[in-house]
């Protein structure tokens, strides 16, 4: 089963007027270990980086869900901590689990409402504890590389 990793790249970019800076960008990117992550952000961004560039940093990013957005104004990437109520095996105690969901929305407002669109249905009660915005820049699924 793969899992979520955050990697971040490193590279020289073309500014606006017109010379070069030095960015760390991070992307989200599903796969089975991490070399598997590194290959895979090497192969998507190769082709659109010229010079030197550097995955400096490889780690699981602990996401539950990711819901992502056809729109082409929901450009960013909002992080939310959920809190979920359960009731234990006796019946009697209730426990608290907290899980991150990563929506992909134009502004928080909407990130908050396309998570509730996706909740509709559940069974279970939630807060919604935190939201905030990535730097995420883009997203990779899972894909089987050779």
């Amino acid at each position: 089963m793969p899992y979520w990793f955050q990697c971040t790249v490193k590279y020289e970019k073309t500014a606006e007027d017109g010379g070069l800076k030095k960015v760390s960008e991070p992307y989200l990117v599903s796969a089975d270990n991490f070399s598997q992550v590194e290959k895979r952000i090497i192969n998507e961004l190769a082709p659109y980086i010229s010079g030197a560039y550097e995955v400096s940093d490889i780690r699981r990013a602990r996401f539950a869900e990711v819901y992502e957005s056809t729109k082409d104004e929901d450009d960013k990437f909002y992080k939310l901590k959920l809190s979920f109520i359960s009731i234990d095996d006796t019946g009697t105690k209730e426990k608290r689990i907290s899980q991150q969901i990563l929506v992909q929305a134009d502004t928080l407002k909407n990130a908050i409402k396309y998570l509730e669109e996706q909740m509709k249905g559940t069974v279970l009660d939630y807060d919604i504890l935190s939201v905030t915005e990535t730097a995420i820049i883009d997203i990779y699924h899972y894909q089987v590389i050779a």
